[in-house]
């Protein structure tokens, strides 16, 4: 829904306006690198997915042994960064990884990357994910996890047309919720 930036263009066609499809910007995912940033269970699900949508999907998991990746295997998170048209976090929040993904890892990724954080909100500085997008740095943003957990209506995450915010709903089916 980021990288095609679905919620813009649906806000479009509920309000009438025309030439719809011109007026749309979108980023191909096919034949595009996905890098996963931390690679737990819900990581390697991910991965699969990607291989589904054309991508390939690279990982940076600085806890797990090399035997323990099904894609390849970065070992520097920038490296990681710089290479992914795409960037999914799937990590905990600790000590370390509180803030992570601040102003400088932005400017490390690569330019009109899409980034996405269904991991914990406090690994994003939110702060510089705005300035990024602002920027043009990054073309748009996915984010089921915030912080504070929920936003408020005036938080300026939720009034943008590069950014989908979901309300922490990602594993929130039925079948989810008995696992």
């Amino acid at each position: 829904a980021a990288a095609k930036r679905v919620p813009s263009s649906a806000r479009r066609l509920i309000e009438g306006q025309a030439d719809l499809y011109s007026a749309h910007r979108a980023r191909e995912l096919d034949g595009k690198t996905l890098g996963l940033v931390g690679f737990c269970r819900i990581a390697r699900r991910v991965a699969r997915a990607a291989e589904g949508l054309g991508m390939v999907a690279i990982a940076y998991d600085p806890f797990l042994p090399a035997d323990a990746f099904s894609v390849e295997r970065v070992t520097d998170l920038d490296k990681l960064l710089g290479r992914s048209d795409a960037v999914s976090v799937h990590l905990p929040l600790t000590t370390d990884t509180r803030r992570l993904f601040d102003s400088g890892r932005f400017a490390a990724m690569k330019p009109g990357a899409v980034f996405v954080n269904t991991a914990r909100g406090g690994v994003v500085d939110q702060e510089a994910l705005l300035e990024a997008l602002d920027s043009g740095h990054l073309f748009a943003a996915g984010i089921d996890v915030t912080e504070p957990e929920p936003l408020p209506a005036h938080h300026p995450l939720l009034h943008r047309d590069n950014i989908v915010v979901t309300p922490h709903i990602a594993s929130g089916t039925e079948e989810g919720r008995r696992r």
